[in-house]
Order: C-alpha cells, then structure tokens, then sequence
C-alpha cells in the first residue's frame, strides 16, 4: 500500500483472454444487442489469414452486419483516417453501432479515431489533444495481433500529422475498448522483426510505468477524468508482473516463433504492461523515442529500445529502489545493491542487442549536429516531460541524448 496514491484506474469494460478466445465474440456482441458493425484492419488480414472471413460469417449468423475497411497502414495519418471515414460514410447506410479493431496498435489507433469520426463525419484535426468535454463516441472492441503496444487498454489514438510530421494524440477514456480481447493464437505468425519490436515496446511500458512520476504529484491540470494520472501501487503490480514476463519470455519468443508458451507469456506481459502505463502514462523514454522517430522513421519499437538504457542509466539514484528491484527480476544478484542497479541499464541494452535493435543512436543514423533539435523536439511533447520523475528535465533530457549518441553509460563505461 502507498498511503500517498491518488488512484484514477481505467481499464477495458471487459478482458477476454485465452487462446482460440476470437470465436467468442459474435455470440458477446449479440448479448450486447450490437446490430452494425465496422471492422478496422489491412490487407495482410483479409488477404493472408482467414479471420476476417471466420468473423463476419460467424456475426452474419447471430444478426450482426460488418463493414470492413482494410485501408489499415503503419503509423496512420490523420489524412488516412480523414479518407477512411469518408470512404465508411459512403458505404454505410447508417452509423454504425460498434467498431472492431483486428491488428497492430496502428489499427487499433486508426478504429479509435474512426469511433469519434464516424459519428458525424468531422475531420479528426477537430478532437486532437484532450478532449474538454466528453465526445460522441462509438464503442471499440479491439483485437491485437502482436504482443507490445497494449493500445487495447489505452485511451490515446497516435496519428502521424503529415503537415508537420509530428505525431498527434486524440486522448479521452471513451476511446479504451469496451472488449479487449486477447487471443495469443494470433501472435503466433509473427515473424522475428515484429516479434522483437512488439516485445520490447511491452518490456518499455511495463518499466516505464513503474518509475514514472507518483501519481499523488502527478499535475492533473483541473481534469476530473484523466487519461493519465501517474503510477499508483495498483499500476505498479501490473507492471511488476509484466517486466517478470518479459524477462522469462522475450528473448524466447524472439529466438523461436513456435515457443507457444513464450507467445502466451509475451500476450499477457504486453496486456499487463498495457493495464500499467494505460492508467499511470509514461515518461522520457517515449518523449525521446518520438523524436528520435520524427528524424530517422524507424519503428516505435526500436526507437524506445535503444533510448531506454541511457534513460535508466539517468535514474539510477532517484529510482534506485524500483531498479533494484528490476535488476533482482533479470537475474542480477550482487550483495551490493548499488553494484546491481548500475548493471541493469547494461543488461538491457545487451537484450536490445540482443534481438538485432541498435544500441546507439549513431547506429541509428543519426548525426552529432541534429542532437540539440532532437533535445528541443523530446521536450516538446509536455506530456512525458512533465512525467519524468527529476527535477530538471532539460538537463536530463541534454545528457541522455547525448549518452545514446554515443553509447556511454555512466561513469564514461563506454558500449563494447
């Protein structure tokens, strides 16, 4: 118990997890009394795997109609989903009472979006940002099929903004899924790539979470609904859980896509590190990683991947408690705890190594001279700044950057 918690917990209305679980949802949304349908996903899914055929023949038989929009792309823009209701809207004969997400976390953010958009048809550049008033919003059932960004928990749809490419966030806790349902039968075709960045985004949320800013100091700005509200003993135990599975089952996933256990394990560890961060928010891991995608357009994975360990490397005297307690769960048990702490951020960037990610930002691509814009760009985004939990966030900001440039732990212990 942390007698200073100010608790705001949002999870899912329902949670259904297990494997095989997909085929339970026509005869739940028939209880629900769900008449019309849209079904958000991309051509890999309706071309390449038979569970949008199984789906809408399966709903077809319990009086439920399904529209499907298989426009679904990586990093979705608001000029995508501006098209895609467009395109839905000209289709349907009436709004839909329901969307369903099949897919990655992008889309899963482009049904989010949808769900405000649908309803009327105004651009989605209308509801960026925190919404002050609750919006008209369809209900999401969303379906995740790979292991790592938990979007099926969260209330934030990610958009990229071509005007200025930059990312954009629609944030309000009507966008968290009704139905989160997890069935890890659908991670097992992941190939190694998708497998590692998934994972690692889970292993990010579920530490991030755990060290982000207190929520009894966390500014809710007036809000009586936030989407974010800091960490709490209650995130803290789902993230606990989720870095204990991650350490188990990761790497093993990764090495071998036919482990079922492993991608089991993984399924769940993304889900818990979901019900963490979804309610607690995250920090200067993603602050950084934004920007450092903004530049080199690599993947969300990867991009936290390789800024994590100089992030943790930061923390190590204001956290030094919670990455103990990290390093005991990886395996790091020397009687010197302070020994033990500064391993971990170490041991992480070997894992990141370790699954084919970049180590160092140079390795990424990017150059010396555009790391003071890099600086400016992470802070931009308030948010996570405002979450990291030191004094001077510029400050911290300017030396991990810097670190990862150049692949320098503390005390000047410079990569291998």
């Amino acid at each position: 118990m942390r007698v200073n918690d100010a608790i705001h917990f949002c999870p899912p209305a329902r949670v259904v997890f297990s494997c095989g679980s997909r085929s339970q949802l026509p005869a739940l949304l028939q209880r629900l009394g769900y008449k019309h349908g849209v079904l958000v996903t991309d051509t890999f899914f309706t071309g390449q795997t038979p569970w949008v055929d199984e789906y809408i023949t399966a709903a077809r038989s319990c009086g439920i109609e399904t529209t499907v929009y298989e426009g679904g792309m990586p990093d979705p823009s608001t000029i995508l989903c501006d098209d895609a209701t467009r395109t839905l809207r000209a289709q349907m004969t009436a709004v839909p009472d329901h969307v369903i997400a099949l897919g990655g976390g992008s889309n899963i953010d482009l049904a989010k979006a949808l769900c405000l958009t649908l309803v009327e048809g105004a651009p989605i550049k209308n509801v960026v940002g925190t919404l002050e008033q609750a919006p008209r919003c369809l209900p999401l059932i969303a379906m995740p099929t790979t292991s790592g960004t938990g979007s099926e928990a969260t209330p934030g749809a990610i958009l990229v903004d071509p005007e200025n490419a930059t990312k954009v966030a629609v944030m309000d806790n009507q966008l968290r899924p009704i139905i989160a349902l997890i069935d890890p039968e659908f991670t097992y075709s992941c190939p190694p790539k998708v497998t590692a960045d998934a994972g690692i985004d889970a292993l990010t949320h579920a530490i991030e979470s755990y060290l982000t800013l207190d929520s009894s100091d966390f500014q809710r700005n007036g809000n009586p609904d936030p989407g974010y509200s800091g960490r709490s003993s209650l995130t803290m135990m789902f993230a606990r859980e989720a870095i204990c599975l991650c350490a188990r089952y990761l790497l093993r996933a990764y090495r071998d896509g036919s482990d079922t256990e492993a991608r089991i394990g993984m399924a769940y560890a993304s889900h818990y590190a979901a019900l963490s961060y979804g309610s607690s928010g995250l920090n200067a891991i993603h602050g950084i990683a934004y920007a450092v995608a903004g530049i080199t357009h690599q993947s969300h994975g990867s991009t936290n991947a390789v800024t994590m360990p100089y992030v943790l490397d930061e923390l190590v005297d204001i956290r030094h408690r919670e990455l103990l307690d990290i390093a005991r769960i990886f395996g790091i048990m020397d009687a010197d705890e302070r020994a033990a702490v500064a391993k971990l951020p170490r041991l992480i960037r070997e894992i990141v190594g370790g699954l084919g990610i970049p180590t160092t930002f140079a390795e990424f691509g990017l150059k010396e001279e555009q790391l003071p814009g890099l600086v400016q760009d992470a802070l931009e985004v308030k948010r996570l700044a405002d979450a990291f939990p030191m004094p001077d966030a510029a400050s911290a900001y300017q030396r991990i950057i810097t670190r990862a440039f150049h692949g320098q732990m503390l005390e000047g212990r410079a990569s291998a």
